[in-house]
Order: C-alpha cells, then structure tokens, then sequence
C-alpha cells in the first residue's frame, strides 16, 4: 500500500497542514520540522502524485507562446493550431495564449519572455533567436521556476527545458541528397534562400545541406546564401536577380520561409528545369509541387508541435518525465504525387488573445 500524507505526519510528528506546507514548498515551516518531514518522506518512499493532486486543486495552466510575426504561412499555422488547441483547453486545465514579436528580433524576443514570466505564466514555447540577450532571458524564466521549451528552432546551449522540431540537420542532409539526386549529372551550381542566418535551424538545415552535397559524385558550386527575411518581396527580388545573373542555374533550395516571392520569380522567369527543394507545406509550396514549380517539400506537423509543447510544458511544471518518443516530431517528403487533401481552413481568431 502506498504511504500516504497521514503517514507523513504520523512518523515526522507534525500535522497534515505543516505536511502540505512542505510538499508545495510554502513558507512558515522551521528548518528543523522541515528536516523532519523530508527524512519522513524519503524513509517511508513517498512519491506524490502531482497530476492528482493539482486536478484536486483545479489547477488551470496559463501557457504562452511566443511566435515571429510577419508573412510566414508556417509560423501562421502555428499560430492557428494555438488557436485550435485553445478550443479544448478548458478540458485540459490549460489556458493558451499567443503574443507575436518581429521576426529575428532577440531583443523583442527576450523582452516577451520577460514579460511572460512577470505575467506567473506555467510555461512558455518559442521559436527561438540566437542572441545573448535571449539565453539570458531563457535563465531568469528558468530561476523564476517557468518551464521552457523551444519550438521548431533550437538553442542547444541554453537553459531551455526540451526542444520540439524536427531534427534540423537531418532535414538539411535529406535535402541534399533529394538535390543530388535528382540533378544526378546536370552540370550548374545551386543556390540556397534562407530566411535569416541567425536562428539556429536555418543553419543547422544548411550545415546539413553542404555536407550531404559535398558527399555526392558530382562536384557543384554552391552560391552564397541569399537572406530573403522570410519576406516574399524581398524573396522575389533576390531569387529574381540571381535567375537573371546565374542563366545555368540547376538548383535552389528554401530552407526558410518567402516561398510565395520564390515561387513567383520562378514562374516570371518560366524556369521550370530549376530543381526546387523547400520547407513547409503551404498553400504556396502546395501550388508550386502542382504546377511544377518545386520538386519536394519536407515539413512538420504544426498541430503536433503544440500539442507537444503543451504536453511537455505541463510535465515540466508538475516535475513530471517527458515522453521523450511522444514528442519526436517526424519530418515528411511531399512531391507532386503524394500531397495529401487539403486540410479544413482554420479560423485563427476562434479562440485565445493576444
């Protein structure tokens, strides 16, 4: 039979309430009767069941994510399937939440999480910058006792808790070897377009890529990276003058966002032998694997990033392990003969504030 609170009590001799006190680690216990009750504990192997005890609470878990603004479909989807996760919330004792900040901005960046944890949030998901002023607003919400998690960009080095996303180097290297493969012997160099080199999985996805091209039997010139800012006009202007500059052009691949101005450069242009790989399977990466446009498109699922993020967050804050299999997200190749139906629209403003 399992030791139970009463137990607790009985061997440390105190009541049920200087117990409880210690348990949730409150105020108003000396050292001594906490000495007491903690040798109890450990003497008698009492493991507390913190997910019934917080249902006994009622327990509701104010969660936030934080996600780049901007014309990004994918961080979009993100924000929508927020949004949807919303909806059962209540069901799950959680309370969702979304603020958007400038994308690759680390100042906004660590400036929301800082005002996330004045606001005694439970947790908070963010798709992460590679600044200092990050990692150290990363520290002072992990001191504060606020779990952290980062989601779809990664910052190894920090004090984040978990890492939800696909393996970004590993998508990298897929994306090579698709490249490489499907060029075969062509002759031509290869351009990449990133959103901005200075989250972690546009250059890990790129670190990926060069070591995998670097490994194919065919030598190819690899152009520098254009930073189109995950922003389609600028991403048309880019891929626009490289098509007019680099004629024999054989491959281009989008390891960020700014698909819509890529796509369009392309048609203006009708380079259809440009071999395309890009991330995210949006309306716009949809519409150029149909037309022709793009080769393949690798991608995550947004909902189960949430889902995990909100899973792993409520572990974390009731000191429980996470599910490490549960929560590895998949990385999928689509080409034009395999794209899946359509999925139903989402209305982004259905549930959840800002």
């Amino acid at each position: 039979m399992r030791p139970t609170v009463h137990d607790i009590a009985d061997k440390a001799g105190v009541s049920l309430a200087t117990v409880d006190r210690v348990l949730n680690g409150r105020p108003g216990v000396r050292a001594v009767t906490r000495a007491k009750v903690e040798a109890a504990i450990a003497a008698l192997g009492y493991v507390r069941d913190v997910a019934a005890a917080n249902l006994a609470k009622s327990r509701i878990y104010p969660l936030v994510f934080i996600l780049p603004e901007g014309d990004n479909p994918f961080m979009r989807e993100l924000e929508a399937e927020v949004r949807r996760a919303g909806l059962h919330s209540a069901a799950e004792r959680t309370q969702l939440s979304v603020v958007t900040v400038p994308a690759f901005d680390a100042a906004a960046l660590a400036a929301a999480i800082d005002a996330a944890v004045a606001e005694n949030v439970s947790g908070i998901a963010a798709v992460a910058v590679d600044g200092p002023e990050v990692f150290s607003a990363i520290e002072r919400a992990r001191a504060a006792g606020v779990p952290f998690v980062t989601l779809v960009s990664d910052l190894a080095g920090s004090a984040r808790d978990h890492f939800i996303g696909v393996d970004n180097i590993a998508a990298g290297r897929t994306a090579g070897s698709l490249m490489g493969r499907f060029l075969a012997t062509r002759p031509g160099p290869v351009a990449v377009l990133a959103g901005s080199m200075r989250v972690r999985d546009h250059g890990e996805r790129l670190e990926g890529f060069l070591a995998a091209m670097s490994a194919m039997l065919v030598a190819r010139a690899i152009l520098p990276v254009l930073e189109g800012q995950d922003d389609p006009e600028l991403s048309f202007s880019l891929i626009a003058e490289c098509l007019a500059e680099v004629p024999d052009l054989a491959g281009l691949y989008s390891l960020g966002a700014g698909n819509r101005g890529l796509i369009r450069a392309l048609a203006a242009a009708g380079r259809t032998d440009v071999c395309v790989i890009a991330h995210e399977l949006t309306a716009e990466t949809r519409a150029g694997l149909e037309s022709g446009l793009v080769d393949a498109v690798l991608n995550q699922d947004a909902g189960h990033e949430v889902r995990s993020a909100v899973r792993v967050l409520r572990a974390k804050a009731d000191g429980l392990p996470v599910n490490a299999a549960q929560e590895r997200i998949r990385l999928d190749i689509f080409i034009r003969d395999n794209l899946p139906a359509e999925p139903d629209a989402v209305d982004p403003s259905a549930a959840g504030g800002n």
